[in-house]
């Protein structure tokens, strides 16, 4: 796989209009390739997801599932109602806290883990919300 691609649904596998996709894809680092689905889902549904796969009964505000499928680099979920209230804290657009969540997800798909790689990911994010022109991340 040459290139990322992104498809943004609603978490039902349904479309979502807009350019969430279209943008991680043109600040993504060079080295993301392959496909990514990207759900903008409840924040039940990541309440669930959350318990389910990290132990942790509340809904957070990004996952990210790596794939070992050949060209798919994995899926990323976004909780709407936490992004809504992220980006009311932060004084920013929901579709602004949107990018920043998008971001962090895709760098955590690349393998970065900001619990243990002593800054590296912190770094990283940086240097590309700085040149996306967003505002402070999750781990800023």
């Amino acid at each position: 796989m040459s290139r990322l691609t992104v498809v943004v649904t609603d978490g039902r596998g349904r479309p979502v209009p807009g350019g969430l996709g279209r943008w991680l894809v043109r600040w993504a680092p060079a080295r993301a390739k392959g496909e990514v689905t990207l759900a903008l889902v409840s924040d039940a549904a990541m309440r669930r997801l959350n318990r389910a796969y990290r132990g942790a009964d509340y809904a957070t505000d990004v996952l990210s599932f790596p794939s070992d499928e050949p060209g798919v680099l994995g899926d990323i979920a976004i909780a709407r109602g936490v992004a809504a209230r992220q980006s009311r804290r932060m004084g920013h657009a929901p579709e602004v806290e949107y990018r920043v969540l998008a971001l962090h997800g895709l760098l955590h798909l690349l393998g970065y883990d900001h619990e243990t790689d002593h800054g590296a990911m912190a770094r990283v994010e940086e240097r590309l919300r700085r040149r996306a022109g967003l505002p402070a991340g999750l781990i800023g």
